[in-house]
């Protein structure tokens, strides 16, 4: 009897918290039925209202249909609120391992994550996947192998121009992977060791990922203004190559001003695709990018050359670079510190504060690794033009911990400020930016995800989207999202409302055709 005073007790909470969301009983039949609500399907199609009926993890019935004689475990009043798929971040950061509830993710709707970019990946990739494979994630989880992480293993290294053998031996760790699951390869070509190599090297390593079917995402070798069309161009020669589908991540154009100069870069991604390539990118909906402070030193200042020797005989020399590189980066103003000793701090404000030159703070205090930053160096009318092509998808490029508000508020952001405040897109085109399109983009429509139809996963989000509230800021980058009545994640409800009511329901996903199956 006390069980069942239990069981009503906590049933009556979670309908105190959340309305829209009601359980019964568990029972034989199906696991659970969504009513009355809107459906937006993934794939840019009109909206129309419908249920939708789920199994083992898998939608039975979607449509208009009258609610099944036979008992189900759980319902979920959807009136009034838009139902679709979870969201599929195209390029995050962390180790589901260590933080298996991922909840910063689930808050902002997305139910799947990329890992492994930038160039970096687990150092025993097998290892970690037959880990993850066995563990509880608190989202579905598809993974690559980092390009940087394949250099190391290798022993190549900081190494330019690595030998046929070393080529050879890198080609077959990228292999290995592909047949244990991976959806790609990733490179981060501004970060060392990535910068070392050549076009002719990342074509080699991107052979296997084509015979594999999988995608390259690339961190081109610079971002700035002057420099993006050459790097554009570079990732797309591995492409042509290899004959592999490419990816750009978080695209953006530093110091770039203006849609014109979005448009030109897009056009050069448009014909690309008119000879038959296949390129398509990912953005976060902010201004300020965030990595390490060694962005900003330059590259005869790192590894491997000695920085306490460059300090002491080219001191002068690397103060005149700093200065001159931070001013062009909209000042030491548009720098916040986002880890270390002055987290919450501008440069100039850690500047002011111990009485220094803000290039000696640099040299001094903080050093090549000592901060990580968020840069305030983009244009909102460029990034906005960049948002709007049609061939551009949603990431958040964050992780649990990372001191940016694009961790916890990206995807929010995008129903808040893009849909509902500023009318850039419907919101069936950019429920499609982060469903259907990157599920398209990375192959996970091979494995019947990212779209809500009849046979596909039950990866669903249940939400009132003039509700949908980003709360993260720069202040405050670790507030989460609220607005999302119901995440669904493999046929589980996971998180109802501000709270998680379940153990975790995510998977480690393996690419169609890879030597293991999907969600071992």
């Amino acid at each position: 009897m006390s069980r069942c005073l239990s069981a009503r007790a906590i049933a009556a909470v979670l309908w105190a918290l959340t309305p829209a969301v009601l359980a019964t009983p568990p029972a034989p039949g199906y696991d659970l039925l969504i009513e009355g609500g809107t459906l937006i399907d993934g794939t840019g199609r009109p909206r129309q209202p419908g249920n939708v009926l789920v199994r083992d993890g898998r939608i039975v019935r979607i449509g208009r249909f009258e609610p099944p004689a036979e008992q189900v475990a759980r319902r979920i009043d959807a009136r009034g609120r838009i139902v679709s798929p979870g969201f599929i971040d195209t390029h995050a950061h962390g180790d589901p391992l260590s933080d298996h509830a991922f909840d910063n993710f689930l808050a902002m709707g997305v139910t799947t994550v990329c890992l492994g970019q930038d160039g970096s990946s687990p150092s025993d990739l097998a290892d970690w996947m037959a880990r993850a494979a066995v563990a509880e994630l608190g989202t579905d989880v598809a993974m690559f192998i980092g390009h940087g992480t394949v250099r190391d293993h290798t022993g190549v290294g900081l190494q330019p121009n690595p030998t046929e053998a070393q080529l050879a031996a890198m080609q077959g760790l990228v292999d290995e992977a592909m047949k244990r699951g991976c959806f790609g390869l990733t490179t981060g070509l501004e970060y060392q060791p990535g910068s070392f190599a050549d076009v002719d090297e990342l074509a080699r390593l991107a052979e296997p990922v084509a015979r594999a079917g999988g995608l390259v995402m690339s961190h081109l070798r610079t971002e700035d203004n002057d420099g993006i069309a050459a790097a554009l161009d570079e990732l797309l020669e591995q492409g042509r190559r290899a004959g592999c589908p490419v990816h750009v991540s978080h695209i953006k154009v530093i110091y770039g001003q203006g849609a014109p100069r979005a448009a030109r870069l897009l056009a050069r991604m448009a014909d690309a695709r008119r000879q038959g390539q296949r390129v398509t990118a990912d953005l976060y909906p902010y201004q300020a990018s965030y990595t390490g402070i060694a962005l900003l030193f330059p590259e005869w200042a790192k590894p491997p050359h000695d920085y306490a020797d460059i300090v002491r005989t080219r001191r002068a020399d690397l103060a005149d670079f700093l200065r001159r590189k931070v001013a062009a980066r909209n000042g030491p103003q548009a720098t916040l510190l986002g880890t270390g000793t002055w987290r919450g701090l501008t440069l100039a404000q850690a500047a002011d504060r111990v009485g220094k030159p803000f290039e000696d703070l640099l040299i001094d205090d903080i050093g090549l690794y000592g901060a990580d930053a968020a840069y305030f160096v983009m244009d909102r009318d460029l990034q906005e033009h960049l948002l709007a092509d049609p061939f551009v998808m949603i990431c958040s490029d964050g992780s649990p911990t990372t001191s940016h508000p694009r961790g916890h508020g990206a995807f929010a952001r995008i129903i808040r400020r893009y849909v509902q405040d500023e009318g850039l897109l419907t919101l069936e085109a950019a429920i499609h930016k982060m469903t259907g399109l990157p599920a398209e983009t990375i192959g996970l429509d091979r494995l019947r995800r990212g779209r809500l139809a009849e046979g596909w996963a039950a990866d669903i989000l249940v939400f009132d989207p003039a509700r949908v509230r980003d709360n993260a800021s720069y202040e405050h980058p670790h507030a989460v999202a609220t607005g999302f009545d119901a995440v669904i994640v493999n046929g589980r409800l996971v998180r109802a409302g501000e709270g998680s009511v379940a153990r975790p329901a995510g998977r480690l996903l393996r690419r169609a055709g890879s030597d293991r199956p999907s969600g071992e």
